[in-house]
């Protein structure tokens, strides 16, 4: 934007209303991204949040757990985005976050590129060798994506996540490669993206064999090392990043795993030593917020979606809560700093939804994850086969098989699933709020992890400098074109 349709605009906006907040008012900007958060996941979780605050023992101020709100909830503009790619009316994470950053709309399973690009071979075969780019050199050119934009004007940039810092949503930020799965390639990229901030998992993207047994690197370069010496402060554990006086770090790189980070659930569970989002985002704050220019940090509680392919509706919810949480405390930061958000913007949405439905007619103050309730009997509502069911379901997924019966990351401890045979399994006794359950689902896709996103609109929350452009329904490519007005990049 030149400056003369920037001072035309501003114009325009303070003909409208006094109290407009401007076109390129905002010079922070912090971009939440829940991974597979359709309307379902957020609705659900916030019953979920009311369960969890009345069993705390807040009744009088939350009569029924349906009443609670989530932090994401309480920001005063609000909007529904279409989510579909240039090739698929079900996106994947790739296009459907890079169309937020750089305004293209791509292909499934693209990086950040130009809308021809494709991540697939004429041949069918994908565009990868092992975690290394196959990319032609003529499949496309990269597509400017808003951190890049803030950067150019001087600005702080940063992207933490609970996926490895390479994956889809992260990537899209600061990587442009035609396959996603390039995990090598997008780590290498990351050494030379400008990025103030990284943080999440992928150790084994970044360490050679020599220094990680579990490397998935075909080379021995050690990028830690080439980061550190590029002035970044290396952090693996959440002990080594709560102890760290970010004052003195100008540039902050943190790898908590080898790949993917761990579920809430189970970081909290098992006492992991790995920091929570909402630690990982202050912190990213305390690196970025010295910039006097401003910066843009996005924000991804990544392993919701995981959860959800999984059909494990529980770890989803709590992964939501803790992304949620993320948000509360990334706004009270910033309070403090910028007074009523006049200088900082932040937008909550999601990149596609999921294959889970909201199921029966159960009575007010019931489990979100419990069997369905019967509203004007109190006992639970049967199928037509006489057999109890959840209100939460899935339109599709895996259920585990004797070689996928292990939940790996609780310990081994068993999935708990409804059998698929002749007839549905009686769920009478079956406890199906316990960590392992797994929802039932209609359309068996094969193991456990298989249940494929749904091509739903999602939602998106604005508040704070320039959040008034967010209403109505849009799509996902004119997220970027809105945050780029309002950041004035």
């Amino acid at each position: 934007m030149n400056s003369a349709i920037r001072k035309t605009a501003l114009a325009v906006a303070l003909l409208a209303s006094g109290a407009a907040q401007a076109a390129g008012e905002a010079k922070n900007v912090i971009f939440f991204l829940g991974d597979g958060m359709g309307p379902v996941t957020v609705t659900a979780a916030r019953i979920y949040k009311g369960e969890k605050e009345i069993a705390a023992g807040n009744p009088a101020k939350l009569p029924t757990s349906e009443r609670a709100k989530l932090a994401m909830q309480t920001l005063p503009y609000a909007a529904r985005i279409k989510t579909f790619s240039r090739d698929a009316q079900t996106t994947d994470s790739a296009p459907s976050m890079a169309a937020y950053m750089t305004g293209v709309k791509m292909n499934n399973e693209v990086i950040s590129m130009s809308a021809e690009t494709s991540a697939y071979a004429p041949d069918g075969s994908q565009y990868i060798k092992g975690e290394d780019t196959a990319c032609p050199a003529s499949n496309g050119t990269p597509a400017v994506t808003l951190l890049e934009l803030s950067k150019a004007k001087g600005r702080a940039v940063g992207a933490v996540s609970t996926t490895r810092v390479g994956h889809a949503t992260p990537a899209t930020t600061y990587a442009h490669v035609c396959n996603r799965n390039a995990y090598n390639t997008i780590a290498e990229q990351s050494v030379t993206a400008g990025l103030d901030v990284l943080m999440g998992g992928g150790q084994r993207n970044y360490l050679p064999k020599a220094a990680n047994p579990s490397s998935k690197r075909t080379d021995t370069r050690n990028l830690v090392q080439e980061m550190q010496g590029n002035g970044y402060t290396y952090v693996s554990k959440g002990s080594e990043l709560a102890a760290l006086d970010t004052s003195k770090a100008t540039r902050l790189l943190g790898l908590f795993s080898q790949s993917e980070m761990a579920y809430e659930l189970d970081r909290v569970n098992q006492k992991l030593d790995q920091p929570s989002l909402s630690d990982m985002a202050t912190k990213a704050l305390d690196v970025l917020s010295r910039n006097d220019k401003g910066f843009f940090l996005m924000v991804e509680g990544g392993r919701i979606d995981h959860a959800l392919h999984g059909t494990n509706a529980k770890r989803a919810l709590e992964d939501t809560l803790a992304f949620d949480k993320a948000i509360e405390n990334v706004r009270a930061y910033m309070e403090k700093k910028d007074p009523g958000l006049k200088n900082t913007l932040i937008v909550v949405t999601a990149d596609h939804d999921h294959a889970i439905a909201f199921n029966g007619y159960t009575r007010i103050g019931s489990p979100i994850l419990g069997k369905a309730i019967d509203y004007q009997t109190g006992k639970p509502a049967l199928a037509a086969d006489g057999k109890p069911y959840t209100t939460l379901v899935f339109g599709n997924g895996g259920r585990p098989t004797a070689t996928t019966q292990a939940n790996d990351e609780d310990g081994g401890k068993p999935w708990v699933a409804p059998a698929r045979g002749a007839g549905r399994e009686d769920l009478t006794n079956v406890d199906t709020t316990q960590d392992n359950f797994l929802q039932e689902v209609n359309i068996n896709l094969g193991s456990p992890g298989s249940e494929t996103h749904g091509g739903g609109d999602v939602m998106l929350f604005a508040g704070g400098a320039g959040a008034k452009i967010f209403k109505g329904t849009m799509d996902n490519t004119k997220v970027f074109g809105k945050v780029k007005e309002a950041a004035g990049l």
